[in-house]
């Protein structure tokens, strides 16, 4: 006999309530999406079933691929920020920079989401390489003219402007996450030993 759901608690769907779908469900489903899709055939429409959600409740939230894909990156990379931060150890500021920086590049080149970004849909991030600098890399600067600041402050850093330090230092370590997997094939401990002493030698005094 084929059971029939009427009002019984158990007979309800298992689709989340939308009041109680909160984004980091929501930029979870995003993700699995892009790991599955890739960026370019991820839909909104994809990520609301994933999610269990109706599309309605998704689009309050992200009127578009483009902001939920810029939120989803943001919150990844936020993450391994935070993860640098707490990487870098007690040293000089120029100690922690080093190491917090080159824990982050090894986060970034092993993380899945770039990975897959990397692989299929490369050329999206092109903008980002020769025309201007996203969200994502303004926070990493962000990072890196903070520790250039507490350098000047505590003499590990050679005096210098620590905008322009930090642009400068931006625009190397950028190159070990984009260009990681085909310079270093799959293996960049090599490479990202040699950072962190390019990194030291280029900020000491």
């Amino acid at each position: 006999m084929t059971s029939q759901c009427h009002s019984t608690p158990q007979c309800h769907s298992t689709r989340p309530a939308p009041n109680r779908v909160g984004e980091a469900e929501l930029l979870a489903a995003a993700r699995e999406c892009v790991l599955a899709d890739g960026l370019r055939r991820t839909t909104l429409a994809g990520v609301a079933r994933r999610a269990g959600v109706s599309r309605m409740t998704l689009y309050r939230r992200f009127p578009d691929v483009d902001s939920l894909v810029t939120a989803l990156i943001t919150a990844e990379f936020t993450a391994i920020l935070h993860r640098a931060r707490d990487a870098a150890g007690d040293g000089s500021a120029r100690e922690r920079l080093v190491a917090g920086t080159v824990h982050a590049v090894r986060l970034l080149q092993s993380a899945p989401l770039l990975r897959r970004v990397l692989r299929t849909d490369a050329e999206l991030l092109l903008p980002y390489l020769v025309e201007r600098l996203g969200s994502t890399q303004l926070a990493a600067e962000g990072f890196l003219r903070e520790h250039v600041a507490h350098g000047h402050a505590d003499k590990s850093i050679r005096a210098g402007d620590p905008p322009v330090q930090a642009r400068a230092l931006l625009l190397m370590v950028q190159s070990f996450v984009v260009s990681a997997v085909p310079a270093a094939q799959d293996d960049p401990t090599a490479l990202n030993d040699e950072l962190a002493r390019m990194l030291d030698a280029a900020l000491a005094p």
